[in-house]
């Protein structure tokens, strides 16, 4: 099915939209990018059919539930069209170009850009995804002090596909509309950079637990979980028997990129272990030095209390070099926020 470029044409955009607020999508190299939110909840189906029970999960006070529609719950292999999107996006931020909510893209360099083919049933594949991402809902409660607030999203609020008249209807071009949740989590940087083999990993599992890894073993040497704990944060539907039998054979083959990994037959407990390999995936990461205001850590205190706020500090710089980000035009204004953030999550210590 051959595929034309999007042209970025006035006349081919829907009345209410104007090239001002249309993100195109044309980096062929961008850095992999995935937002954490996303990355630490069990939000996508590990399953090849379709999902359509309500998932809820609960930890600490907290929950998330997910709503699939009726074409079942989003898949993790759904989930590429939205790595794509956002590593767009933040490939833009970067380079200080403009973005918006609402994303055009060429069907056949996201098909090449995630490791797909580009036959007739991959376009067909790839409506299908649209059609889950945009039918998937979530709920969750954030506790902050003594207050509880529920919230709901989706994963893509909208989505329009445009094709050619004729015999062969090729696809023209795909728009999609991310949801305010996954576009405010780019805008405030919550991104971690994904090794570029990460397509290459066929399992829904290994797709999973790799993420998981990055999300929480990020930069240190070793992370260690229970594998009754990483099995409820990957949210398989497997039983934890034929789960353990994954993991084993994620140890045996030791082809999860970033992390080997091992599990303690005797404790239950699965340890990776950092491989050394993130410099390979952004080489331009590094830990930026930066110099806050002596107040500014006055402020600090007062935005997360009982946080030693020099631990923040570290916390803060660790977290832009895991995301691959640039000191930021006006530090004391983006470590501040980050304080905000980080206290509207965890409360006090």
């Amino acid at each position: 099915m051959a595929q034309d470029a999007p042209q970025v044409n006035d006349q081919l955009l829907p009345a209410r939209h104007t090239r001002e607020d249309l993100f195109i999508c044309d980096v062929a190299g961008a850095v992999l990018k995935d937002v954490m939110p996303q990355m630490e909840h069990p939000f996508y189906s590990l399953s090849k059919k379709p999902e359509t029970a309500i998932r809820r999960y609960e930890h600490n006070g907290h929950w998330v539930e997910i709503t699939p529609s009726v074409k079942g719950l989003a898949t993790i292999y759904d989930k590429d069209i939205l790595i794509y999107c956002i590593s767009q996006i933040m490939h833009a931020l970067r380079n200080e170009q403009p973005v918006s909510h609402r994303i055009r893209l060429n069907s056949r360099e996201l098909l090449v850009f995630t490791n797909r083919g580009t036959a007739g049933k991959d376009y067909a594949a790839l409506i299908e995804a649209i059609d889950r991402l945009a039918g998937t809902r979530i709920s969750t409660n954030i506790k902050t002090g003594d207050e509880e607030q529920y919230d709901t999203f989706g994963l893509i609020d909208a989505a329009s596909i445009r094709r050619k008249h004729g015999n062969d209807g090729r696809l023209l071009w795909c728009e999609v509309k991310l949801s305010d949740w996954v576009f405010n989590a780019i805008r405030a940087q919550e991104v971690l950079t994904l090794h570029k083999d990460y397509f290459r990993l066929r399992k829904p599992i290994e797709r999973r637990v790799y993420e998981i890894a990055r999300k929480h073993c990020g930069r240190q040497q070793t992370w260690s979980i229970s594998l009754e704990n990483l099995h409820k944060k990957s949210g398989s539907k497997s039983s934890v028997k034929e789960f353990r039998r994954s993991i084993r054979h994620l140890v045996e083959h030791d082809h999860l990129p970033d992390y080997s990994v091992a599990l303690n037959g005797d404790t239950d407990v699965v340890v990776f272990v950092n491989r050394g390999s993130m410099h390979e995936v952004a080489p331009d990461e590094a830990r930026p030095v930066i110099h806050l205001e002596p107040d500014t850590f006055e402020k600090a205190r007062d935005l997360a209390p009982g946080w030693d706020v020099y631990h923040l500090q570290q916390e803060w710089l660790g977290w832009m070099v895991d995301g691959g980000l640039d000191a930021p035009k006006y530090p004391d204004k983006a470590f501040l926020g980050f304080c905000r953030r980080w206290f509207e999550k965890r409360g006090r210590p």
